[in-house]
């Protein structure tokens, strides 16, 4: 399963942007869909808030007052603390359960405040809709009638453009029109995430053919991919995450173009067969021995590709077509 994070800040059009993944096959899971059915009537979590902050937190109807909720749990830190602290937990099992339940072989998870709340290490690729913010505000004042100073603190509560940009791998500028989104998000799909998610669950790594094709074309830097700034801080920072913070990892790369060259480091051979699976699934299948250079799947064409330095036990080269990395696990102190 590919895991897919999309944000971009409010006013963005990200409803669009996943509204269109959707309909080329992705199953999208919506953040704030699961935190309203959290505390839903009938919802255990609804009894456990009206017992923190007081029973008028319950409408008439059964369901929760949003708006009593709001005022008794942002009226100082602790409280908001406390309210962050009941309601985390149960919307990351909930999250879970449905990533584990699909069956799609893309799975986009739409949050707002992805950046926000340091989520972006938990996917193989965050997608962030494009907007600047100055558009954003106008899009908000004419569309959707909001007040001006109410829309700029809401713009001013989250993440800057800046902050979303470092954080995420994938840019789709959504301001232009629908037709011309819908456009990006197609060769997005047909030329990144479609193969992404085929070479995951193959096993293999990406064709490098196409990467070379974009660096040839000056695509680079595009949304499909290439080089940006901040791309070895992004995916070691991943690494880091999705192999539980126990081994160090380094770029050996200082080169803007071709493949970036990460080394991780294990105590001892043990560790290798039992890391394979893990890096797999992050993204990195393994480099087989002697991989024919006719390969069907367009791998690299054997251990030389991905370095020949005999210091390293183990070699792994990305799923991604947009981003090629290859990596090497050594043994070391």
């Amino acid at each position: 399963m590919l895991r897919i994070g999309l944000t971009g800040g409010i006013g963005a059009g990200k409803s669009t942007v996943a509204g269109l993944l959707a309909d080329r096959g992705a199953e999208i899971i919506d953040a704030d869909v699961i935190a309203r059915e959290v505390v839903a009537p009938g919802e255990p979590l609804l009894d456990v808030l009206a017992e923190a902050f007081g029973d008028d937190i319950i409408a008439a109807d059964g369901g929760l007052d949003r708006a009593t909720l709001a005022a008794v749990a942002f009226a100082d830190p602790d409280s908001t603390a406390r309210l962050g602290a009941l309601m985390h937990p149960v919307i990351r099992d909930r999250t879970a359960e449905r990533f584990a339940d699909s069956r799609a072989e893309v799975v986009v998870h739409d949050v707002p405040l992805l950046v926000e709340n340091h989520m972006e290490v938990g996917y193989h690729l965050s997608l962030l809709v494009d907007v600047p913010a100055e558009v954003r505000l106008e899009r908000l004042v004419a569309t959707r009638g909001m007040d001006r100073t109410d829309a700029e603190t809401r713009i001013a509560r989250q993440a800057d453009d800046a902050q979303r940009r470092a954080a995420c791998d994938v840019l789709i500028a959504n301001t232009g029109t629908v037709d011309a989104t819908a456009a990006l998000v197609d060769r997005l799909w047909t030329d990144r995430l479609a193969p992404f998610a085929a070479n995951l669950s193959a096993g293999r790594p990406a064709r490098r053919e196409a990467e070379a094709a974009r660096a040839e074309a000056g695509d680079a830097g595009s949304h499909l991919g290439g080089r940006r700034d901040g791309d070895v801080e992004r995916l070691i920072a991943k690494l880091r995450h999705g192999t539980g913070e126990e081994f160090p990892i380094t770029s050996a790369d200082a080169s803007p173009i071709g493949p970036i060259r990460v080394e991780l480091t294990v105590p001892d051979a043990s560790v290798v067969e039992a890391l394979s699976p893990r890096l797999s699934a992050l993204g990195y299948p393994p480099v087989a021995e002697a991989t024919a250079a006719t390969a069907p799947d367009g791998g690299p064409e054997s251990t030389a590709d991905v370095g020949a330095d005999t210091g390293a036990i183990s070699r792994h080269a990305n799923a991604d077509p947009g981003l090629p990395v290859d990596l090497e696990v050594r043994i070391g102190s």
